[in-house]
């Protein structure tokens, strides 16, 4: 898809398609559509960004706990959007042991209890060895810093995704 298609939808189509460039938050898009005209992806990428960057810290958190935990509930259920289930496969996720289940597990509720969210990581990015040995460091991150940090894979996933939609090359962004 090229950018001029991405200019010409209409606001349900856009909302569609890229509703889910932030994990379940479908109203980032809406806001987005209004900016349009984009001049290319990183343009269209930024308007994301903005949009997340200008919340006040109560709607910053609202995203991440938009997202799943990583190798958590929604996995097990099968509720994990297309998106996460192909970035949690990607990343070795879908195949863990019992015991590398349990310790994520752990982690992401000792996580969820320290920052009031779930772990977040581009699991594209990553390797199931990986994620746990972050998840582990982080969870010793002041809590300022660490909604930085989780913001920041936000952006990473949502980078990757808009790379995705448009058949960009993610490096060049």
């Amino acid at each position: 898809m090229d950018i001029e298609k991405v200019n010409s939808m209409d606001f349900g189509e856009f909302v569609d398609v890229f509703g889910n460039v932030v994990e379940r938050c479908p109203l980032i898009a809406a806001a987005v559509w209004s900016q349009r005209p984009f001049l290319d992806l990183e343009d269209l990428q930024k308007h994301f960004f903005a949009f997340i960057d200008a919340l006040p810290q109560s709607g910053q958190e609202g995203i991440l706990r938009c997202h799943p935990d990583l190798a958590g509930r929604d996995l097990q259920q099968g509720t994990l959007t297309a998106e996460s289930q192909r970035e949690h496969s990607g990343a070795g996720l879908t195949s863990l042991g019992p015991d590398e289940q349990l310790r994520l597990a752990e982690l992401n509720a000792q996580y969820r209890a320290r920052f009031g969210f779930p772990f977040i990581l581009a699991a594209r990015l990553s390797d199931r060895a990986a994620v746990p040995r972050e998840l582990a460091r982080r969870l010793l991150c002041p809590p300022a810093q660490e909604l930085r940090t989780a913001l920041g894979e936000v952006k990473k996933i949502s980078g990757l995704r808009l790379a995705d939609l448009l058949c960009a090359d993610p490096a060049k962004l």
